[in-house]
This record gives C-alpha cells, sequence and structure tokens, in this order.
C-alpha cells in the first residue's frame, strides 16, 4: 500500500512540475523573513536561495553562498528516503522560526535550527572543488555586508558629474559592490519590492581612502576610485558602522591581486547575464591577449637611454610660455583675467571691453527701460564673452548684438568674473566700517579708501560710476534709481574673500556703499 501511494504522489508531483512551476522533486518552497524563496532539500535539509540576474533570468545559490547553480541540484535518493519524505509530506509538521546568524562581516543569512545537519549532507553531497562550469558564480555568504548608506558618484568614466547624495541600500558581493534605491523598511538583499542594482562598482584594482574636507564637508566619508574612472563617496553618521564598511572594503580590494590583464579577464565571473555571444568574444579577446604576453617585452637598455636623452632634449628645448604668448599662439582670456595684469597687457588703466561697452550703451540705450535691471540672453552673452577672448574684430553695432541687454549682461558678467573684485579683498572690511561712520565723515573715509587701490581699479571705478550717475539721471525712461542700480552692482563690485553667515548684512553694506559713490561722485572723483 505504501509503494502504490508513493507512486501516486511521485507522477502527481512531477506533473505539478512541469505544469505549475513548484519545486523541483525532493525541494520543498517557502518565503523567508526577507522576503526571498528559499528552497529546502527534503534528503538532506540543504537550503538554496533564488535570485535573478540583470536580465531577470533565475539563479539559485546555496544558503552558506559555496556554489551557485542555473537549476536546483537533483539528488537520488533511497527508498527509504523516498518513504520518509512521503511520510512527512502527509503530516501536518509545523516548521520551526528561522535562525538569523551574524557573520564576522555583520552580514546575516537565514538558516533553519537543522543547519548543522544540512551543511553536513552538503558537504558529503557536492565536493568542494566540484562546480558547473556555466553556473553562475556566486560569492560565499561569509565574504557578504550589506546595510544603509548614502553614497554619490563624484566622477564617472573619467569626468566629474554633480554631487548628488542619496541614501542607498548597498550590498557587497565577492568583489562587486552594488548600490540600490531604498524600498520602504524591506531588509533583503535589494529591499521587499526590489531585485535589480541600480548601479555596481567592481572593486578589482579600486582605491579606498578616508575622503579629504575638499572633497565633503560630511563627517565619515570613504573615498573609492575604480579602475573604470568611477569615483564614489560613501557616507554614514555611525561611526562604528562606517568603520566597518572600511575594513570591509578594504580587506576585499587588497585581497583582489592582479597580476595581469589576463588575470583579470579570468577572474570575472560568468554572471548569469553574460550572453553566449559576448562569451565567445571575450575568449577571443583572452587568446589575443595570451600571444601579446608571450611576446618579448625586453628592450635594449641603449635604445631606453636613447630614447630618454630625446626626451630631455626635447623638453629642454620647448619654448617658454612667455615666448609662446608674444608669438600669438596663446592668447590670454578678457573675461576672468586680472584687472591689473588686463591693462598692462593693453597698455591702458582701463580695459577696452569696458569703454567699448559704456561709450555703445551711452550711444544707443540711455533711455531702454530696465537698463542693467533686466537680464539679456546668456547665450548672446556667452558668444560675445568668446568673441572678445578670442581677440575676434568686434563690432558691438552688428545686428548680434542688437539687444542692449546683451551689452549689459556681458559688462556685468565682466566685473562678475574678476579674479579679484574691483573693490579688493583686503579693503572689504574697511569699506564697510566706513559706511557705518557718521554720514559726515562716511564720503571723507571712502574717498581716502578709493586712493589706496591700485590704480587701474580707481580709473575704472571712476569711469563706471560716471556712466553709472548718466543711467540714473535718465531715470525718468529707463526707471532705474540710485537704490536699483546699488543692488544691481553691489554685490558684484564689492565682496568678502570668504562668505560667512552675515551675508545679508554684508548685502546691506555692499549696496550703501555703491549708492554713497553715485550721490556723492562729484566729492570723490572731482568733477
Amino acid at each position: 500500500h505504501l509503494s502504490s501511494e508513493e507512486n501516486d504522489h511521485s507522477s502527481c508531483y512531477s506533473q505539478s512540475d512541469s505544469q505549475y512551476g513548484s519545486p523541483p522533486k525532493g525541494w520543498s518552497e517557502e518565503l523567508d523573513e526577507h522576503g526571498q524563496t528559499l528552497y529546502t532539500n527534503d534528503y538532506t535539509n540543504e537550503k538554496w536561495l533564488k535570485h535573478a540576474d540583470e536580465q531577470g533570468r533565475p539563479y539559485y545559490y546555496s544558503a552558506d553562498g559555496s556554489r551557485s547553480e542555473w537549476e536546483l541540484p537533483k539528488y537520488n535518493a533511497s527508498p527509504q528516503q523516498q518513504r520518509d519524505i512521503i511520510k512527512s509530506r502527509s503530516l501536518d509538521r509545523r516548521l520551526q522560526e528561522p535562525i538569523i546568524l551574524t557573520k564576522w562581516r555583520h552580514s546575516t543569512i537565514v538558516l533553519d535550527t537543522n543547519d548543522k545537519e544540512s551543511s553536513t549532507a552538503s558537504k558529503a553531497g557536492f565536493p568542494e572543488n566540484e562546480s558547473s562550469p556555466s553556473s553562475p558564480k556566486h560569492q560565499a555568504t561569509g565574504q557578504e555586508k550589506y546595510g544603509l548608506l548614502n553614497v554619490t558618484k563624484i566622477t564617472e568614466n573619467g569626468k566629474k558629474v554633480r554631487k548628488n547624495w542619496m541614501s542607498s541600500w548597498a550590498v557587497l558581493q565577492g568583489s562587486s559592490l552594488l548600490f540600490t534605491k531604498t524600498q520602504g523598511s524591506g531588509t533583503g538583499w535589494f529591499g521587499v519590492n526590489q531585485s535589480k542594482p541600480e548601479f555596481t562598482v567592481d572593486l578589482k584594482g579600486a582605491l579606498i581612502d578616508w575622503a579629504s574636507k575638499d572633497k565633503s564637508s560630511k563627517k565619515n566619508v570613504i573615498e573609492l576610485k575604480t579602475r573604470q574612472g568611477i569615483e564614489l563617496l560613501i557616507q554614514s553618521d555611525n561611526d562604528g558602522f562606517i568603520n566597518e564598511w572600511y575594513k570591509v572594503l578594504n580587506y576585499t580590494i587588497n585581497n583582489q591581486v592582479v597580476e595581469s590583464d589576463e588575470v583579470l579577464e579570468d577572474e570575472i565571473p560568468d554572471s548569469p547575464g553574460v550572453e553566449k555571444q559576448d562569451k565567445e568574444k571575450e575568449k577571443e579577446n583572452k587568446d589575443s591577449k595570451k600571444l601579446r604576453l608571450k611576446a618579448p617585452s625586453n628592450i635594449d637598455s641603449t635604445d631606453q637611454k636613447k630614447t630618454k636623452t630625446k626626451l630631455k632634449k626635447f623638453l629642454t628645448r620647448r619654448p617658454t610660455l612667455q615666448a609662446v604668448r608674444e608669438k600669438g599662439y596663446i592668447k590670454d582670456q578678457v573675461f576672468g583675467s586680472n584687472l591689473t595684469s588686463l591693462c598692462q597687457r593693453e597698455n591702458s588703466t582701463v580695459p577696452k571691453f569696458v569703454k567699448l561697452c559704456i561709450e555703445h550703451v551711452e550711444e544707443h540705450g540711455l533711455d531702454v527701460d530696465g537698463l542693467y535691471r533686466v537680464s539679456g540672453n546668456l547665450a548672446v552673452i556667452q558668444k560675445l564673452r568668446f568673441a572678445v577672448n578670442h581677440d575676434e574684430k568686434l563690432d558691438l553695432n552688428d545686428s548680434k548684438w542688437e539687444d542692449i541687454h546683451v551689452i549689459t549682461g556681458a559688462l556685468k558678467m565682466f566685473f562678475r568674473e574678476l579674479p579679484e573684485p574691483l573693490f579688493t579683498y583686503n579693503h572689504f572690511n574697511d569699506f564697510v566700517n566706513a559706511i557705518k561712520q557718521e554720514p559726515r565723515q562716511r564720503v571723507h573715509a571712502v574717498k581716502d579708501l578709493i586712493k589706496q587701490l591700485p590704480k587701474p581699479n580707481q580709473d575704472t571705478m571712476q569711469i563706471l560710476f560716471r556712466h553709472l550717475k548718466r543711467v540714473v539721471e535718465n531715470g525718468e525712461k529707463n526707471r532705474m534709481t540710485y537704490q536699483s542700480v546699488a543692488i544691481v552692482f553691489g554685490p558684484t563690485l564689492l565682496k568678502p574673500e570668504k562668505e560667512t553667515g552675515n551675508i545679508a548684512v554684508h548685502t546691506v553694506y555692499q549696496n550703501q556703499i555703491v549708492e554713497l559713490i553715485l550721490l556723492e561722485l562729484n566729492s570723490i572723483f572731482g568733477r
């Protein structure tokens, strides 16, 4: 009777396997506390977890991380074992609660209370050296760590990118560090509802160190540089937690020994997402690299000496930067140049571009509404900036620059991009203190400070403020007042070298100083 029950059960089970996607014969299926599919072998109690690669194809890896396969292993059970399985299935057995064990790297795996038996059975059923050539190589769980980290890229493909901190669920698997967006309170590998990593970092040949303050003002920041040109910043407010991650990553990187390109290629695991065509191409590349490695690479010492001497001669014969500039191969910029050095190059005390813009505005734009307050088209302003920097023949009467706000925008940009503002950094506090004095003393104090500025700053300031005075005098047409002009030019012409928390207070003083000079123009610069 038992034999017939066994046969009926076996036929029914195999039928459900093929039609309804139930677990293979000899395996039972359940969900662990992380929401992952856990398969337990009915004969050996060995446990395997189900996962998916980047293309969504399922694969399986043992709970202890020692093996991974495309399909669950098959066992040939004895008749006595099969009878025991049937009896156990016919009973309503209560499964014991899973136990969460913590490895030395503080990563967690889910095991049942009978895992001691399953581990020994696993070793008996699968030798350590035995593995399928086409199986996905899954790293041991003991070499895994995962947790919640703050991460941002600062360089990608060798190019700097804007920092964008985000909270990510990080998983260290072998030589790969995977990141994904957090999903609620899920504590699985990638959260409850997510199985694909957002991006993966290859740690082979990577460099790791604590980030300096110029990289990030946050505390506990790790800087990670990869061979693929990616730079990451990894951070956590928990000191102990981030120190553990640093030790684990440092250990993982230092144990990835890369002796040559061939070795590196061989160490890359066969990801379940790699297609057959890609594998064939990889084999061809490996073969070509082997041939290159076998080729003789020793260069005669005499040839090396000749190469060194030629390089030395070339470097010593290189012309100096000044000589190249004198010949006209390199032309200094106008925008962003130091005011004194620019005036020296142009043999003047006021930059030619400043005079050109002022003359054009006074001839064509004093009656334009919102002069200097209205912004021009930034794209056209940048074209004008490019033309000035590359010493092109500049005609502001050209139809390209017909919008007067483009001219005024370029003039404001010129003063904004000066390495040191028109009112130099070392006199900023002096000007602020001067404006705080009694009204009768302010003008005299400001006048004395202006006389202490370099000659190009004084002359440029005088021609600019006389121009702005004429703009205000046409206020009935352009609706520009002393206050509105001061608001536009105050922060541009006068600013501290290092911004502090008193930005709002500084802005008030900057505007008051510019307004005072406009009102007392003749007293400060003379008629």
